[in-house]
């Protein structure tokens, strides 16, 4: 269903161009030893996933929008709606950002690699 979108590539860690190939060693997040480790080439097509030192950098600025959109829409559910006091949200807040570092890291690495690399399935046939 979502296969041949770019959703599909970051949400379950897939080569943004052959989506065949895993960005990341392991598929789980929260594998704190190797939550950071990316190939260095997808194994179907050989696209290399780091393409210039440095290419992440900017996955900084995806990685802080991604916190300001689940802080915001937290704060939004949480004070607003359901108007639990700001000092229990604020003491929750803290324990929620920290755990999801790896998920945020992550996502935000395969969201950037997304906006630069086209989805080219007949690279995968061309390399198997």
């Amino acid at each position: 269903m979502l296969k041949g979108t770019k959703l599909y590539s970051i949400l379950f860690n897939k080569c943004p161009r052959c989506q065949e190939g895993d960005f990341f060693i392991t598929n789980n997040a929260y594998d704190l030893k190797r939550f950071d480790k990316m190939h260095t080439h997808c194994s179907h097509c050989d696209l290399r996933f780091e393409p210039e030192p440095g290419f992440f950098f900017g996955a900084m600025y995806v990685s802080y929008a991604f916190y300001v959109a689940f802080i915001i829409s937290t704060f939004v559910l949480f004070n607003v709606l359901l108007q639990i006091d700001l000092t229990y949200y604020l003491i929750g807040l803290i324990p929620a950002l920290i755990m999801l570092t790896p998920f945020f890291f992550r996502l935000a690495r395969r969201t950037w690699i997304n906006i630069f690399v086209r989805y080219k399935p007949d690279q995968a046939k061309a390399h198997s």
